[in-house]
């Protein structure tokens, strides 16, 4: 019998070796990426005070359009870095969550700087 990997265990084990390398600070907060089949959600996380300061994803209601694409993700990254620019937020560290820095994740990014933020 063929064993199918578990292919979520191994993106966890690659985001506690990420995590472990990168941590958001007040100065510089953490911009965290998780993927799902069909939505994408950002946040940007302070982890010294262990809170949320801004988050964005393809649920919400003012999203219009298919989600689990390149340019839903893309509109992700530019909504989410208009909302920190509000809150005064401009340097982050990016976290892929174990992800592979390719397709929806890296279109969030690009996204995210393309709305100016720096990382």
């Amino acid at each position: 019998m063929i064993k199918r990997p578990n292919t979520k265990a191994q993106r966890l084990h690659r985001h506690k070796r990420v995590r472990a390398k990168i941590s958001g600070t007040p100065e510089r907060p953490r911009l965290n990426v998780f993927r799902s089949n069909t939505n994408i959600y950002a946040q940007i996380i302070d982890d010294v005070a262990g809170v949320t300061l801004v988050s964005a994803s393809t649920l919400e209601k003012s999203f219009a359009g298919s989600t689990g694409n390149k340019e839903a993700a893309r509109k992700v990254g530019q909504l989410i870095a208009e909302r920190a620019k509000a809150k005064g937020i401009e340097n982050v560290v990016f976290d892929r969550g174990g992800y592979i820095y390719h397709g929806r994740v890296q279109e969030l990014a690009e996204g995210g700087r393309e709305g100016g933020l720096q990382f």
